[in-house]
This record gives structure tokens, sequence and C-alpha cells, in this order.
């Protein structure tokens, strides 16, 4: 049990220690200065001459979200093309099928919006080539996305009055070849050397213990799974993700990947210190972020590795804590740290089912994601933070009776309004369809009936399933409750209109804030400014976030896994 303790304690020191010089760099990159990897600059000037790209041009906030949303919408009808046609498309020696529309139509949209929702099994429902030129593509197109829209408005928030944020093109491209390629091509060779496998084999045949043959999937698995992880996606090559043992072979392997999901999220925030040259306001941030991540942390570890009360009851030992759905090559404290790193971000990824997890546990995993402002996604996380800082600052300069100012810009209603509706469309999203799928498993059995049932769990926990889905879905996380069958016409169409609604609608409020405060008149600070990089400010946001984000679930999880937790 210390040793597990150890090995949380040390992954979390790794990540923190890191993120520190790698947001440095990251800013470095942003600002253009000169870094070690310039030598990428001859293959970017090619990327920039064959699609056309002036990377010195500058644009306004409207530009840069029409290049970003003209972008998605060219590579959602690339994936759809190539999903409904991979059974006869090359690289396929398992001889896979195409998808259907409806699920070709939920899987492009779940990568297209870092999201990577699966309603399928990797290893069946894609062919190697659509690995690589659908989900390893998008993965790629999709966190640098989030990074770019990030840089513009760590621009933006740099320059005391300007009206344009960047070049998106320049942005998107650097993510690409700068930070998030190097990265992937270390930890794709630590994976190799731990045995993840890479190559283009069909299935082999191995003898199990037991004497039994058994077909075994492969494949370009080393390539896809680091972008996986840094890039906050979260879609596994194979069906039960990193809890395989060739997605994630050994003890090493897992902190390698637990480590890789959460080191660009913290850097992101330390970038923006060093790229504003605000590092207060960035430690400040960065502190929330922690001590939440920390609380939720400590929770999940002591309940999973304190085991399940209702196994107690039958005397059975518990010395390895509740390792139902659980690896125990990894152990109850990796797979519980693992369950909250991937839902502080939006990766999803998982070595554990978190459907077997404890209900405080589901409760925590939830909480994260509607929250979703603790790290989240690479370059997006920040900018759901951001929104709350917004709110914060007009509340507390009304509190205080001053004029609310963030960075010396003043904070109008109209910022106000963009901000308020991008913070309540989260959870009505979430709320309003489960309250939907509720009223239709109830009201229509019959339709439920014709789709498989849809839950293999009735009362408290079956709540939870349908709640844990849709909460996944608008968190851009992907990860799920597998106790619901979910590839079916509703769960495909009804997901897929909730990951558009919550990716782009966000992104396109929170840039417009960033477009809209830059072009105001800078105030330097005085005597009557309020400062929004104290411990004060930073307890201020963390209240306002709770109060508005995570009390809008209560009552619902007080139907679900609070209710379940009562009854253990």
């Amino acid at each position: 049990m210390n040793t597990e303790i150890l090995g949380v304690v040390v992954q979390i020191a790794l990540m923190v220690i890191l993120a520190y010089p790698l947001g440095k760099y990251i800013a470095k990159v942003y600002r253009g200065e000169k870094t070690w990897s310039d030598f990428m600059a001859p293959i970017e000037r090619v990327i920039y001459k064959v699609c056309g790209i002036d990377p010195n041009e500058e644009m306004n906030w409207k530009q840069f979200l029409k290049a970003l949303l003209i972008l998605n919408a060219f590579w959602f009808f690339w994936g759809m093309v190539l999903l409904v046609s991979q059974g006869w498309l090359p690289l396929n020696p398992d001889g896979n099928g195409p998808q259907t529309p409806d699920q070709a139509f939920n899987t492009c949209i779940s990568f297209m919006v870092n999201c990577n929702l699966q309603h399928y099994s990797g290893e069946s429902g894609l062919t190697y080539f659509t690995q690589l030129f659908v989900i390893m593509l998008f993965q790629f197109i999709t966190a640098a996305t989030g990074m770019a829209a990030m840089a513009g408005i760590m621009k933006s928030i740099a320059a005391k009055t300007t009206k344009t944020i960047g070049n998106f093109w320049q942005f998107l491209v650097i993510s690409c070849t700068r930070i998030l390629l190097p990265l992937s091509l270390i930890v794709g060779f630590i994976l190799i050397l731990q045995g993840t496998p890479m190559g283009f084999d069909g299935k082999m045949k191995v003898t199990t213990l037991e004497g039994q043959e058994q077909m075994v999937s492969q494949g370009p698995t080393a390539a896809i799974v680091p972008i996986k992880q840094l890039g906050t996606n979260g879609g596994g090559y194979f069906g039960v993700n990193s809890s395989h043992p060739l997605e994630n072979p050994t003890y090493l392997s897992n902190m390698v990947e637990c480590w890789s999901i959460l080191i660009i999220p913290m850097a992101m925030v330390f970038a923006l210190g060093f790229y504003t040259r605000r590092k207060k306001l960035a430690y400040s941030i960065f502190g929330v972020m922690l001590f939440a991540f920390l609380v939720g942390v400590c929770i999940n570890v002591s309940q999973e590795m304190g085991g399940n009360p209702r196994i107690d009851e039958l005397g059975i030992a518990q010395d390895n804590g509740a390792m139902e759905g659980k690896e125990v090559r990894l152990g109850a404290g990796a797979t519980a740290l693992w369950s909250i790193v991937t839902t502080v971000t939006s990766n999803g990824s998982v070595n554990g089912m978190h459907d077997s997890t404890m209900p405080l546990s589901g409760m925590m995993e939830m909480l994260n994601m509607q929250i979703n402002t603790w790290f989240g996604g690479v370059g997006v996380g920040w900018m759901n933070y951001y929104t709350f800082i917004i709110i914060a600052v007009f509340i507390s300069g009304l509190m205080v009776g001053r004029t609310p100012e963030f960075l010396g810009k003043k904070v109008e209603a109209r910022e106000m309004k963009i901000a308020t509706i991008v913070a309540l469309l989260h959870p009505f999203v979430i709320l309003v369809f489960t309250a939907i799928s509720s009223y239709i498993y109830v009201h229509r059995p019959d339709f439920v009936e014709s789709e498989g049932g849809w839950l293999n769990n009735l009362g408290f926990h079956g709540l939870s399933e349908q709640l844990y889905e849709y909460t996944s879905c608008a968190a851009n996380n992907g990860s799920g409750f597998e106790g619901l069958g979910d590839n079916t016409y509703f769960w495909n169409w009804t997901c897929g209109i909730v990951l558009i609604l919550s990716r782009f609608l966000p992104i396109i409020g929170q840039v417009a804030i960033a477009g809209l405060l830059a072009q105001k008149k800078f105030i330097p600070e005085s005597a009557g400014t309020l400062k929004t990089d104290t411990l004060t400010f930073g307890v201020m946001t963390f209240v306002v976030i709770f109060i508005i984000a995570a009390l809008s679930f209560f009552p619902v999880h007080a139907l679900s896994t609070i209710a379940e937790h009562l009854s253990l």
C-alpha cells in the first residue's frame, strides 16, 4: 500500500516539476523567440507554401474564429467519407467493415471536438488506415486547435490595445511541429521499449496460460497512444483503452502515459504567465487548479484503496483495495489517480473501468468534468477558467464598488453576458439531455427495448450512467460508465449534438471576449484597481466556479452517486 501511494506522489511531483520548464518553452514558441526547435522552420515554411498561408498576416477575433471553424468543417467531411468506406480502403489486414452513417457521424464529431467518445471497439470498429488518417490525424489537429485558440487569447491579453490576436494557421502549425510532435516521439519511443506494438501485421495467434488459442489485435499502437494522451484526446486504440496490456504494458508505461495526460494542460497555465509576463497571475490560477486536483486525488485514492464495504460484510479480504474493473499489475492507487487525471482534463482515456469505481469516486470523476476548469484540455481548459475569471472580476467589482477590470481592460455588460451564457450552457446541456434520456427510458420502454435496452443497471447507478455519458460529451472527455449500451441511433445522434454545442459555442464565446477586451483602451493600474493575481481573488474565483458549476449538479447527484453511496 505504501508503495502504491509513493507511486501516486512521484507521478504528481513529476507533472508539477516538469510543467514549469515546458510552459516557459511553449511561451517562447508562441512569442516567436529562439528555441531549440527552430530546425523545424523549413518544414513549416513548406506547409505554409503548399497551403497558401501567410504566417505573418494578423487576424482579428472574427477572422480567427472563421479559420478555426472552416478547418474543423473540412476535416469532419474527410472523416465521414473515410469511416463509411474503410472496409474497401488499404491497411485492413483484419478485414474490418465500414461504420454505419450514424456511428461515423458520432465518431467524426467526437474526434473533431477533441472528445474521442467511442461507441465502437478500436480493434473491430476501425482499420489501420482510419486509425492513422482519421483518428491520429484528428488527435493532432484538434489538440492544436485548442492550443492555437489559447495562443490567440494570450496574445490579446499581452497587448495593451490591439484589434488583432495573431494568426490561427501559424499557431496551429507550430503547436503541432514544435510541441505535440516532439513530445509524441519521446513518449512513443518509451512505449515501444516497454512492449507496445508498432507495425502493420494483422492479428497474432497466441496460446494462453490455460492452453487455449486466442487471436490478439496489434498494429501501429505506439504511434497513436502518445498523441491520444498528450493532446488530451483519449480515444483508445483498443476497446478497453489503457487497461489493455499492449496499450499500457507496465507500471512505467502507466506512469509515462498518466504524466502525458496532464503535462501540457499544466504547462499551458505557466505559459500564460511567461507569455503575458504576469507570472503571479499564472501561479494564482495554477494554485487553485492544483488544489482542486489534489482534493479529487485524495478522495478517489482513499475510496478505491479502502475497498467496498459490501464485500467486507461478506468476509472477503480486500488487501489490494476495490479491485473490480482494475488491472492487478497497476493497482487501485494508480487507477484512482488516473481516474482524476483523465477527468480534470478532457482526456477520457482509462486504465480501469470507471463504472466499477466506488460511488464517491464516480461523483468526483463527474464533478471534474461538470466543473470543467481544473486544467482541462490543452488550451481550452484554461479558456474555461478564463470565463469564470471574467464573472469573478465583475462580481468582485460590484461588491467593493469598483469598476470591474481585468488586466487593464474594463469588463462591461457585453463581455459579462457572453461569459454567463458560456458558463451556464455546460450544465444546461448536460441536465436537459439527461432528463430527456431518463424520460424516454421510463415512458417509452418499447423504443428503449428496440435499441437493446440501454442500461445494464437500474436505480441510482442507471441514472449515473446516463448522466456520465452526457457529462463526458459536454466536457469533451470521452470516458464512460460502460454499463450503458451507447452504440444506438438515440445515443449516437444526441451525443453528437451535445458534442457540437459544448465544443464550439464556448470557444466562440471565449475568443470573442478576448477580442472585445483587446480592442478596449488600456487603463494603467492604480490604487483602486482590483488585483487579480492574489490569493484572495483566487479564492473568489474558486467560490464562483463552485457555486455556478458544481452546485448546479447537486440535485442530480443526490439522486444518483450520493444516494448510491448512502445505500452501501
